[in-house]
């Protein structure tokens, strides 16, 4: 699925800038002023943030030039092929200087741009060649528009879940409603602009561009600011966790390989993406109940003590935890360890699950993966839920049934 996205993209790209050379550039003033704001654009996006969307203003300059069917009251006459080479050209050259930082677009970005942006021309352009958007006008054309956004914004969720399923074997789809869900935020801004800016270049010519850029810019802005506060957000749980591998109370690493591990099984059950945030972050700081013991567990491995200690650490954890400013959710989950998997919420049942694999299998050898999963089957009957302890061995199958490195 993966080859064949990329392999459709490229050939189309290829066809496209092929066409457009050989018969030259049909308006050539309009063709390198959206040229322009898409290279902007992506000059603009940001490198690493794992954004969905990570140059919103070209996505959005190329979808307004897919959706264009005037220019200041006079109909254009591009297609549907110079839509998609204007948009390659524009994004490699674009993307030049990211590449040669080293956090250029990945194939996947750039062959989710020319898919999706060639769905949006085929489904507006031959309707505006035939006149039928001009026999219709005014509320009509509107909603016709709005029907296409909405076509174009599922499209472009399916191919980013697709090729998602593809590359990471997670459930497709737990992460198509992961992708919707992410809708509304940058990607109706996305939308809107784009369909804003073809409707305005129509009435007033190509002066629209750069002022309804503006307020897409000062929205990437604050989702730039968002990103770094989650980001900082996140930076403090972990420093947190680490409190009990400084105080020598577990080995260092353990929560990071924990919180890792417990993210790829939810991921691996479905979990939408809120859920797997709390998971990671009660992953994170699910040991930090052992602070309040005299004398250490040894090795921190809490899934040997008896019932009642656990529970007891657990519910220490979760009151750290609430004192922290953390979520509520994450403390249930915290103090939830030591219960029944079946009085568990999914998201307690994965962190103990993974944490006694962890504890198992450490220092064990090239056995101690098969072991401890060996081990944890055999207490399915009342401590570890079957569906997350199979979840488990299906990730640690593909990854080789091996366990990150302390550090």
């Amino acid at each position: 699925m993966l080859i064949a996205v990329r392999a459709l993209a490229l050939l189309l790209a290829l066809l496209a800038l092929g066409v457009t050379l050989w018969h030259g550039l049909d308006e050539r003033g309009t063709a390198l002023a959206f040229g322009v704001l898409i290279a902007v654009g992506e000059l603009g996006r940001w490198s690493g943030t794992g954004e969905r969307e990570p140059a919103p203003l070209g996505a959005a300059g190329a979808l307004a030039y897919a959706l264009l069917g005037e220019n200041a009251g006079h109909r254009t006459d591009h297609g549907v092929l110079q839509v998609v080479a204007v948009v390659v050209a524009a994004a490699l050259v674009g993307c030049v200087p990211h590449v040669a930082r080293g956090h250029g677009p990945t194939p996947d970005h750039l062959a989710r741009r020319v898919l999706t942006v060639a769905f949006a021309a085929v489904c507006f352009q031959p309707l505006y060649d035939r006149g039928r958007l001009l026999e219709w006008g005014g509320p009509a054309q509107a909603l016709l528009l709005v029907a296409l956004l909405v076509l174009t914004t599922l499209w472009d969720a399916v191919l980013a879940a697709a090729t998602a399923h593809a590359r990471t074997r997670w459930p497709f789809g737990p992460l198509l409603r992961d992708e919707l869900r992410a809708t509304p935020g940058i990607g109706s801004a996305v939308c809107a602009t784009g369909a804003v800016m073809a409707l305005a270049v129509a009435v007033t010519g190509l002066w629209a561009l750069p002022v309804f850029s503006l307020p897409l810019l000062l929205t990437q802005l604050s989702f730039r600011r968002y990103a770094a506060v989650r980001a900082t957000y996140r930076q403090t749980i972990a420093s947190l966790a680490r409190a009990t591998e400084i105080a020598g109370y577990t080995p260092a690493g353990h929560a990071r390989r924990v919180a890792a591990l417990s993210r790829a099984v939810g991921r691996e059950l479905g979990l939408s993406e809120p859920d797997l945030t709390v998971l990671e972050h009660a992953a994170l700081m699910h040991d930090i109940g052992q602070l309040s013991l005299v004398d250490p567990v040894p090795a921190g491995a809490t899934a040997a003590l008896p019932p009642d200690e656990q529970r007891r650490i657990a519910l220490l954890g979760g009151a750290v935890v609430r004192q922290t400013g953390v979520e509520a959710e994450v403390a249930v989950v915290v103090e939830r360890q030591a219960d029944p998997y079946r009085d568990q919420p999914v998201t307690a049942r994965i962190v103990r699950t993974v944490n006694a694999y962890e504890e198992m299998a450490r220092g064990a050898g090239p056995s101690g993966p098969l072991t401890a999963l060996e081990e944890l089957r055999l207490g399915t009957a009342r401590d570890y839920q079957p569906e997350v302890v199979e979840s488990l061995a299906r990730v640690l199958s593909r990854a080789g049934l091996t366990l990150p490195r302390p550090g």
